[in-house]
């Protein structure tokens, strides 16, 4: 069930019979139809041992499953709303920037261990603890949120990609992830955070990354 973008802001999703989609709980705007919206105690397609490996992480955010004959619009806090179709690729995203996605999606939870990832994964470092981020994989869409909009950045092997953690939305392909910390331009104008990490992402695959660094 692809969404369709209504504005940056807000994108809408078709559901029929036998169809369900996932989504934050909080995310519904508005919809048409004969829709139901049930509280999610099972952390989506991945069932509950995906559940607990986000609460281990300390990133369970609570879905609800979205069933019935309509359509409905999906928005929350205002945040850019990107949506990412994905065609039996992987795609690996921090569990509270989903806004929605498909039932038809897998949705799994990764350690990323010692090879980082991502915003936890500076909390990682920091603390020594690894990463859990949330996967989804198959045939279907997902809308993701960001800060002042996103972009998709093409990653090859003969050119990765550096990027601000902060800066990080998610990423989809057979990528690797490398945090380190070098002084950058942000120490040279005053404007560092004292960690200055920077994440180098190499492989084949696609990287979005938001405008702004404000968090969600």
């Amino acid at each position: 069930m692809p969404f369709t973008t209504l504005n940056s802001r807000i994108v809408e999703a078709r559901i029929g019979p036998g169809q369900r989609m996932f989504s934050q709980r909080g995310a519904m705007l508005a919809y048409r139809g004969e829709v139901s919206f049930t509280p999610n105690i099972q952390g989506g397609q991945g069932g509950i041992g995906s559940m607990i490996g986000r609460r281990i992480a300390g990133e369970a955010t609570p879905l609800m499953t979205v069933e019935g004959t309509g359509t409905v619009m999906f928005g929350h806090g205002g945040h850019h709303v990107q949506v990412v179709d994905l065609t039996g690729e992987t795609l690996y995203v921090e569990a509270d920037r989903l806004l929605a996605f498909d039932g038809s999606l897998q949705q799994g939870t990764m350690f990323m261990g010692s090879q980082g990832g991502v915003m936890g994964m500076v909390r990682g470092q920091v603390t020594g603890q690894g990463l859990f981020t949330t996967t989804l994989k198959g045939v279907g869409s997902a809308a993701v949120m960001a800060h002042g909009g996103v972009i998709e950045l093409p990653i090859t092997p003969q050119r990765p990609v550096h990027v601000d953690p902060q800066a990080y939305v998610a990423h989809r392909g057979d990528v690797r992830n490398k945090l380190s910390t070098a002084l950058g331009w942000r120490d040279m104008v005053g404007r560092g955070s004292g960690e200055a990490f920077q994440l180098e992402l190499s492989g084949q695959g696609t990287v979005y990354v938001q405008a702004s660094e404000e968090k969600l």
